[in-house]
Formats: C-alpha cells, structure tokens, sequence
C-alpha cells in the first residue's frame, strides 16, 4: 500500500477570507468601470494596458482607466486613491517587477 504525505505544515496565521469581489459579467449592463493602477516601475503602465485589452476584449462593456503613480518608491497619493475610489467598481494593482 502507498501513503502520501502532505507536505503543508501549520499556517503560522490564521486563514481570512477574501470576502471583497466584484462580478463584470454580473454588471455588464450598468458599463463597470475597472481602475488600472501602474506602480510607477519601467513598463508598469504598458503591462497594464495589455491586462485592460484583454478585459476589454472578454467583457467589451467594461470601461478601463489607468493610473501611474510614477515612482514605485513611495506610496499612491490619497488624492489619487481618492479619484479611483471615487471612479471605480474594481482596480487592478500591478506592484513589483
């Protein structure tokens, strides 16, 4: 007979659900908007033009506006957060690179 091990040890935190999700199709009717947030990263802004093609190419309703917070060293503005807040069903943050 064979036995498997699994391998996962312990999770050192506690499991929180990700309770926050936003349905395109679902919203299809009302013209979503999703919010493109750039971390300012050579390219960043470039990268997230193709990830809202291909949004806009799935769900063709779906209204795509980027932003570019210009410098990955620091954090986004509050105004800018703000203005996506305010202008926004769902954002897509690119960080790293």
């Amino acid at each position: 007979m064979i036995e498997f091990h699994n391998p996962s040890g312990a999770a050192a935190h506690f499991f929180e659900p990700y309770d926050l999700d936003f349905d395109v199709a679902a919203s299809a009717s009302e013209k979503p908007i999703i919010g493109l947030l750039a971390n300012g990263f050579a390219d960043s802004e470039r990268f997230l033009s193709f990830i809202g093609d291909a949004i806009q190419a799935r769900y063709p309703s779906v209204v795509v506006k980027l932003w570019n917070k210009g410098n990955a060293s620091i954090p986004a503005p509050e105004t800018m957060l703000q203005d996506v807040r305010d202008n926004c069903h769902a954002v897509v943050a690119a960080y790293g690179h």
